[in-house]
């Protein structure tokens, strides 16, 4: 079984049977697994990152009207069949963070968004895989608290990959 198909399945088997799953009872009774795009391999990108001069922090806000704290870090570009478009990583204790909305949201993919946690690299660069796209917990659960994806992280074009919207 390739990786990305293994990591799908095990998340499926979190969500149904781990008592740390964001699905309610309810949800997990019907549950069948968690829809994906199939796999794209031109959107595994090893990307260069510029760094945002003055490392700014920003508040997000959150699905609740909480905030959350984050480190505007930089910005990386890449093409999106033929569209070249533009996303911001952020940074906070954590990690690296990406959340981002594409023309997808609503429809295929969840309304709020999608994230990421891009890797750095030995070299330098970001391994940005939106194979790995999931959605927030919050898409499964209004007691969550999640991140809304900024303006800047807004796409005007379709990433097909990674999780599809829950219903």
């Amino acid at each position: 079984m390739p990786a990305l198909a293994e990591f799908r399945q095990m998340k499926d088997d979190y969500f149904a049977r781990d008592p740390h799953s964001p699905l309610t009872p309810e949800q997990k009774q019907g549950f069948s697994g968690l829809k994906y795009f199939p796999e794209n391999e031109g959107l595994r990108l090893h990307v260069e990152v510029e760094k945002h001069p003055d490392q700014e922090q920003l508040q997000m806000q959150t699905s609740t009207g909480d905030v959350q704290t984050y480190t505007r870090f930089g910005q990386f570009k890449f093409d999106v069949d033929g569209e070249e478009s533009a996303l911001t990583i952020y940074a906070n204790e954590h990690g690296y963070f990406l959340p981002f909305v594409d023309a997808l949201a609503g429809d295929e993919t969840y309304g709020a968004g999608r994230y990421l946690e891009p890797e750095q690299q030995s070299n330098g660069e970001f391994l940005i895989d939106f194979n790995m796209a999931y959605n927030p917990y919050c898409a499964y659960n209004e007691a969550y608290s999640c991140p809304i994806p900024p303006a800047e992280n807004r796409l005007k074009v379709a990433v097909r990959a990674g999780e599809m919207n829950f219903k």
